[in-house]
């Protein structure tokens, strides 16, 4: 069954809810957001525009009552199809003002002019502004006014609603649609131009809004690296095609690859393949609540590295949902606790030969007393294509 696009207002209701806790608890009387993901996930304001960098785009939780959108005047109309009732416009493109003076004036009305303002600073964060813009602004507050958020956003985002997992889970079956349909996409001669275009397709036919993000690679035995784009290499019998992608739908990442054998794969390629999916099967056994994400990187690094002091990857996974990449990272130094409602990729990296790589990705929602599947489960042997 495909979700429902969108969410139901109570669920914005109960993220601010829970934001506003924690703001209180922090000291905190305002939340200043300025990212896509952070803005939709208190709004529900999807569009594709973020892509131009014309223009910031603001979003101010305050420690009570309801948020309050300040935003381009060619947002209005969007915007007001949302929950957010408090909408306040600029006219844009301008050259200089960009809404500043707006913003600090919203900013002063909620938390004064000496008042706590919070700002999502930790790893994997940024503030979308100008930087002449970021210095008006600090220096139209009292000094240490603007803080970081105390990881507020960062700790709501990495847990998912039941809603959003749903999301999630659809958009897994849409790339799994697509993945299934590469034997008939590819063979000896193929160019991975043909399969990059060819596969985005397949996506798009199966249901994805969008085909974010796509990475191929293929040689023998494994490929050098797993984010780069198509060329005009001839697929070969023996070669190794990895396809990763992050399919879109209702704003909702999967992300996970699948590789494929053109031809007979060596026993080497087969062998990494078996181990990769060893490693995935260990972390998932153990994806519980109260497990720390670099215990799931350890599991994985114990089967697919050479010995126990070396690793072939800085990470093996890390969290998925608005964004292909999330928090937390499955790497040795993040003790982040796992909770229910997680959405993560397992992404153990496997060395073939000198210089090459396989790599193998599922993706798993943790549950109250363990973890689920959301990516049908891959094979423990290579698929094979013809050649």
């Amino acid at each position: 069954m495909i979700p429902r696009r969108g969410f139901l207002e109570e669920e914005f209701k109960a993220r601010l809810t829970r934001a506003q806790v924690l703001m209180s608890h922090h000291n905190i009387d305002a939340l200043l957001l300025s990212t896509e993901p952070d803005i939709r996930y208190f709004t529900g304001f999807l569009t594709r525009f973020w892509e131009s960098p014309t223009r910031p785009w603001f979003l101010l939780l305050p420690q009570s009552g309801k948020p309050v959108a300040i935003i381009p005047s060619i947002g209005a109309n969007l915007m007001g199809s949302t929950w957010i009732e408090d909408i306040r416009t600029w006219d844009s493109p301008a050259q200089d003002e960009v809404g500043i003076s707006l913003l600090i004036q919203c900013l002063k009305d909620i938390a004064g002019s000496k008042g706590s303002i919070g700002i999502p600073s930790g790893p994997e964060t940024h503030f979308r502004v100008p930087l002449q813009s970021y210095h008006r602004i600090t220096d139209s507050f009292a000094n240490g006014s603007l803080r970081d958020d105390a990881g507020i956003v960062r700790r709501l985002r990495m847990v998912k609603s039941k809603a959003e997992i749903e999301k999630i889970k659809h958009a897994c079956s849409i790339a799994g649609r697509a993945f299934d349909a590469v034997p008939n996409l590819v063979g000896a001669g193929t160019t991975l131009e043909s399969v990059f275009r060819s596969f985005q397709a397949a996506c798009l036919e199966s249901g994805a809004d969008w085909v974010s993000y796509l990475a191929i690679g293929a040689d023998r035995d494994g490929y050098a690296d797993v984010i780069s784009p198509a060329n005009e290499k001839e697929l070969q019998e023996g070669d190794i095609l990895m396809l990763d992608t992050g399919v879109v739908w209702d704003g909702y990442f999967c992300d996970y690859n699948r590789n494929f054998a053109i031809g007979n794969p060596s026993e080497l390629a087969s062998d990494a393949h078996r181990k990769l999916m060893h490693a995935v099967h260990a972390a998932q056994a153990m994806a519980k609540p109260g497990i720390k994400a670099s215990d799931l990187f350890h599991a994985m690094n114990s089967i697919v590295a050479k010995d126990e002091k070396s690793t072939v990857s800085g990470r093996m996974g890390h969290g998925v949902g608005m964004q292909l990449t999330e928090w937390p990272s499955l790497m040795a130094i993040d003790d982040t606790p796992i909770e229910e409602g997680m959405v993560l990729t397992l992404e153990p990296v496997i060395e073939t030969t000198d210089g090459k790589i396989m790599v193998h990705e599922e993706n798993i929602v943790i549950t109250s007393d363990g973890s689920e599947y959301l990516s049908a489960l891959a094979s423990n042997e290579l698929t094979k294509c013809e050649a």
